[in-house]
């Protein structure tokens, strides 16, 4: 297998777009001239991607999902299809605010369900999963499991995107059998540490 990145033939690739190694773009999707799409990363069928987007390696973009400018996705993001991202707050069509664009940090490991929204300036922690159809509108505390509109955080997800038995605030202790670590919440943050056989 050639390490170069592949496109297929009705993907649009602008030229001086940084493609990493084994990614893939599939059916009609286009990716702007000034963005960064690191390795091994899959691209559905009618994505888009930006310029000044930025995609880390091993990240998986379903269908139908539009990545903006200064949206950057970190390695290992999960984007369901059709998840939709924004760049400005207060859009008008008859007002030009390109340089008020704000940056969406996706941090690493990151799940996003089917048809979320994910409002533009916010920071989603590594390993969150946003439920489908979920609107965030503000930041997401790393294992934050999201869900509803506006999102709200429900509990927590281990690393393999299992539900953890622990409330959102407060003390305890859960292990993930899967991803071979426990978990200890202190307050509203929760921490991961290997399992010891």
């Amino acid at each position: 297998m050639t390490d170069k990145w592949f496109s297929h033939e009705t993907a649009i690739i602008d030229e001086g777009a940084e493609i990493g190694k084994r990614s893939k773009i599939w059916h009609f999707s286009h990716v702007c001239a000034r963005a960064i799409i690191g390795q091994d990363c899959q691209l559905g069928q009618n994505v888009y991607i930006d310029n000044l987007a930025q995609i880390g390696d091993r990240v998986k973009i379903q269908n139908n999902v539009s990545v903006y400018a200064r949206v950057v996705i970190e390695d290992d993001v999960f984007c369901g299809p059709s998840v939709v991202f924004t760049n400005v707050v207060n859009p008008r069509a008859f007002i030009e605010r390109k340089d008020e664009f704000q940056t969406t940090l996706v941090r690493q490991g990151a799940s996003l369900g089917a048809n979320s929204t994910i409002v533009c300036g916010v920071t989603l922690g590594a390993y969150c999963l946003v439920g489908a159809g979920a609107t965030v509108a503000t930041d997401v505390t790393d294992y934050a499991l999201m869900l509803g509109i506006p999102a709200r955080q429900v509990g927590w997800v281990s690393k393999a995107g299992h539900r953890l038995p622990l409330p959102v605030t407060g003390e305890g202790v859960a292990d993930c059998k899967e991803s071979n670590e426990r978990y200890y919440l202190r307050g509203d943050k929760l921490n991961a540490q290997p399992l010891i056989d």
